[in-house]
């Protein structure tokens, strides 16, 4: 006997509809490889109809004052904390996620950031208005940008969405959003309780709009001719995409891409603090994180401790069901992903060894054991590219000069850290790190105060703070005759 699964469908000017020609695909949970729902295969036709959308929702919501806004967006934060059990379930059978860290770790951030964007609607500021020109008075207008096309990626379905929709709808912009096609369920709920309180609030329905689909889907928005903005959180190859299809009627692009975090550990550190804090920043959601401490680089003198001491850390990180308490982490997002981290390890060169971990956890599920790798050189795969997985490499390094070299040696250039207890030493390693982030002593917190973006193949553009928030909107000069 066949259960039917559960149908997730598109959430387009306040209605929740199937794809215009019917196509679905499967979403499976990862914690058991097991399908749970079909969603909509969004095309051509939902692609119109979400962009009409939020083009005629937008003219209303541009022209609301801040204050009008920053309600709407603290009624939905209210709204977040109020059903944030339906939310962690989502998420969880989503992702596979544990669900107590969902609570505590994703919940409180999400809630504070749209409170954070909520005020910043009414904190726009600019140079202030003068004569620059005899008889002339210039003033500098910041306006919403339009309609943005928004991809957010299966690693943080609902944080990701939340750092999209929350700065794009604070500024007076429309959405339509597009969560990957893996992680369409937390995103839906978002959208019901989003839309209950525009429409509680009398606002337009079309301010905010949910596609179900695939890449092919995410094309058709970025080229839609609707979009004035194109904002994707995604692989480099994503990004290069995008930005090569938003260049074809010169939209804006915001992209926030891969990262290989060096994590720069002296021979002053403390070792076992750095060793906790490393591998709770390097296997936390598998791994599945862009900024994520999977590239360490440990100075020779205390190389094999800190080896010694981060296998054994490994060795006692749990992985397994979202319902178990005691895990860290729960499955790799898919099938593909697993083939992808398991791939890395396979193809191993010679001189790495195996410290800890490499390999598959279960056969129910897609889960991958914690795993540390030593005895790497700079060149090797697994140092250059983005493994996205469970999976902490160490290197060694003689002095700083060499551990700059090699912590920028990447084509990636989002996040780093450095652990030290040499003041100056640390100030300067924060120069000369060419990463949009460096943490000093820890590695992977974030604030919404402070901005979250990178360099290189990383991307451009900011998330979170006021720096992201600007992001959204557009500059205009207005010059006026005092005559």
């Amino acid at each position: 006997m066949t259960t039917e699964l559960r149908r997730l469908r598109n959430y387009i000017d306040g209605e929740f509809r199937e794809a215009a020609d019917g196509r679905t695909t499967e979403v499976v949970n990862p914690a058991t490889g097991e399908a749970y729902a079909v969603a909509a295969l969004s095309g051509p036709a939902d692609v119109d109809a979400a962009m009409a959308a939020a083009q005629a929702a937008f003219p209303a919501w541009r022209d609301l004052v801040p204050a009008e806004r920053q309600k709407v967006l603290l009624k939905i934060a209210d709204a977040f904390e109020v059903r944030a059990e339906e939310l962690i379930a989502a998420e969880s059978e989503n992702t596979g996620k544990p669900l107590a860290l969902t609570r505590s770790e994703e919940i409180p951030p999400m809630v504070d950031q749209i409170r954070f964007f909520a005020g910043a609607a009414r904190m726009l500021e600019g140079r202030s208005a003068g004569e620059y020109m005899e008889g002339m008075t210039s003033i500098i207008r910041r306006e919403p940008i339009g309609v943005c096309a928004q991809v957010a990626p299966w690693n943080y379905p609902m944080m990701m969405a939340t750092w999209k929709f929350a700065p794009a709808l604070a500024a007076g912009n429309t959405v339509v959003l597009k969560p990957s096609d893996t992680t369409p369920a937390s995103t839906l709920l978002m959208a019901e309780i989003i839309g209950g309180v525009l429409e509680e609030l009398g606002h337009p329905k079309g301010v905010f709009n949910v596609l179900c689909g695939d890449r092919e889907t995410g094309r058709l928005m970025v080229e839609h001719s609707v979009p004035a903005m194109a904002s994707i959180t995604g692989s480099v190859r994503a990004g290069i995409q995008v930005a090569a299809s938003a260049s074809k009627d010169v939209k804006r692009v915001h992209l926030e891409l891969g990262g290989k975090a060096p994590v720069v550990v002296f021979e002053d550190a403390d070792i076992a603090k750095a060793v906790e804090d490393i591998s709770v920043a390097g296997f936390f959601n598998a791994g599945q994180d862009c900024t994520a401490a999977t590239r360490v680089l440990v100075h020779e003198s205390i190389h094999d401790e800190f080896v010694t001491a981060l296998a054994k850390a490994a060795a006692d990180t749990k992985t397994g069901q979202p319902d178990d308490e005691d895990v860290l982490y729960g499955p790799l997002n898919n099938a593909n992903q697993l083939q992808q981290v398991s791939g890395f390890i396979e193809r191993l060169p010679s001189h790495a060894k195996v410290e800890a971990g490499g390999h598959r956890v279960g056969e129910k599920g897609y889960f991958f054991a914690p795993t540390v790798v030593s005895g790497l050189q700079q060149d090797d795969e697994i140092i250059q590219h983005e493994v996205f997985g469970p999976v902490i490499t160490v290197q060694s390094f003689s002095d700083e000069e060499q551990a700059v070299g090699y912590a920028n040696g990447v084509e990636y250039a989002l996040a780093s850290s450095v652990w030290t207890k040499d003041h100056a030493r640390a100030m300067r390693m924060s120069k000369r790190l060419d990463f949009g982030c460096v943490w000093i002593n820890t590695h992977i917190p974030l604030v919404a105060e402070m901005p979250h973006g990178g360099f290189k193949q990383s991307g451009y553009g900011k998330d979170l703070s006021a720096y992201g928030f600007e992001d959204y909107t557009r500059i205009k000069h207005v010059m006026t005759s005092l005559g």
